[in-house]
């Protein structure tokens, strides 16, 4: 199954794939502290388990920072 994470094709051998199992693959170090946008829609945390990823979807990880003004 080919999808797209963060704008780069990727392959994954075994469908479905789970977001949380995705996170898992892609080796996101601090997972809890992405969220995640499925095919341009934010995904719930609490849905992570039981969304799946399907051939072509888009996925992004997007990583809050924080910071301050000096």
């Amino acid at each position: 199954m080919i999808i797209s994470v963060n704008g780069e094709e990727k392959f994954l051998n075994e469908p479905p794939v789970s977001i949380n199992e995705l996170l898992v693959v892609s080796e996101v170090e601090s997972p809890e502290m992405v969220s995640v946008l499925l095919n341009g829609k934010v995904i719930e945390r609490e849905k992570y388990e039981d969304t799946f990823i399907a051939e072509h979807d888009e996925v992004d990880f997007l990583y809050f920072m924080g910071g301050g003004s000096r």
